[in-house]
């Protein structure tokens, strides 16, 4: 009897010891929350967890967000980094069994006053922080901004003269791209990596998020994702919603396929190449605006952006103000209750 109780408890030993162990890339956690990278040769930011299976399903929310992931160093490519193999996502819960809210919201927000955040940036954090989106960051305690554009067309050149000066002052930016943008600018793709900027997704086809399916939202950021790997053997998973249309339904997605959501808190009508202000409005503009955790939108379409952007970040730094990436970034953590 002794032994037979002896022999039961080891096997009753083994199998809790084995339940701890589990391969995350088979779509469970790992005991220690971070997933586990199976990208052949590949590396990931300094400062960020390892990237997740490069074909696995969609990572559930308890994983990290705004993994970056590239290939191994290969000078033989435009990026400098060999190519990373496709991904594919199942969108997960597909038909929304949980009934989010499918109901368009668009991002705004108030000018900053006194160094301040307006009010309703802070109210949208509120809501963002469970589903680890950024639109103010208030978990640094320092007085850093983040530096953001989205990118769809190009227009006189002006992104090389944005990375001129970004690469002059030593200031990291985010490019959120779409896949169009990808596909015509590789060499502008390829010198945003080389020069250690992250370059975002900012959806294939730049549809309103709110009128997709899950599916469908997944297929957009799969076929950037997709650009990215194979294209430039890079990822960086942080997405901006096209014009800033997004419901609860789609927050979620985004999150569950291990994003994430950049939006804004500061910005201007700046996106318009037919109605510029000049260089001084620029700048006087987007510096009445900043404020501690600030995230920063501009248009690389705007000549007045790329005239005023050097002064901006000269004045900003005087005022004690510091450029971080994005991957600088802690979002909270929210168990997912839903």
């Amino acid at each position: 009897m002794k032994q037979r109780l002896t022999a039961g408890v080891l096997c009753l030993c083994l199998l809790l010891s084995l339940s701890g162990c589990v391969d995350d890339r088979q779509g469970v956690p790992n005991p220690g929350g971070q997933s586990t990278s199976s990208e052949p040769a590949g590396s990931t930011e300094p400062g960020s967890v390892q990237a997740e299976q490069s074909t696995a399903i969609a990572a559930p929310p308890s994983v990290p967000l705004g993994v970056i992931t590239h290939g191994a160093p290969d000078e033989s490519t435009k990026s400098g980094f060999a190519p990373l193999p496709a991904t594919h996502y199942d969108a997960p819960d597909p038909e929304n069994s949980r009934g989010l809210s499918t109901a368009k919201k668009e991002h705004s927000h108030g000018p900053a006053s006194a160094g301040k955040a307006h009010h309703t940036v802070v109210s949208f954090q509120d809501t963002f922080d469970r589903y680890g989106a950024l639109t103010l960051d208030r978990t640094s305690g320092r007085k850093v901004l983040y530096l953001t554009f989205d990118c769809g067309w190009e227009y006189e050149n002006l992104t090389a003269k944005i990375l001129d000066i970004l690469r002059e002052k030593q200031v990291p930016a985010a490019f959120f791209c779409t896949g169009d943008h990808i596909r015509r600018q590789p060499d502008l793709i390829a010198r945003m990596l080389r020069e250690g900027h992250i370059v975002g997704n900012h959806s294939d086809t730049h549809p309103s998020f709110p009128t997709l399916s899950r599916a469908q939202m997944a297929g957009e950021i799969e076929g950037v994702e997709n650009e990215l790997r194979t294209g430039f053997g890079y990822c960086a998973k942080y997405f901006r919603f096209p014009a800033g249309e997004y419901s609860d339904n789609a927050l979620d997605l985004v999150q569950s396929l291990g994003y994430c959501s950049v939006f804004w808190s500061v910005a201007w009508q700046d996106w318009d190449v037919t109605k510029t202000q000049g260089a001084a409005k620029a700048k006087q503009t987007i510096l009445d605006r900043l404020h501690p955790g600030a995230v920063i939108l501009l248009h690389a379409v705007s000549k007045d952006n790329a005239a005023a952007l050097g002064d901006v970040i000269d004045e900003a730094r005087a005022q004690g103000y510091v450029f971080s990436p994005l991957s600088a970034y802690s979002p909270p953590v929210f168990a997912n209750d839903s």
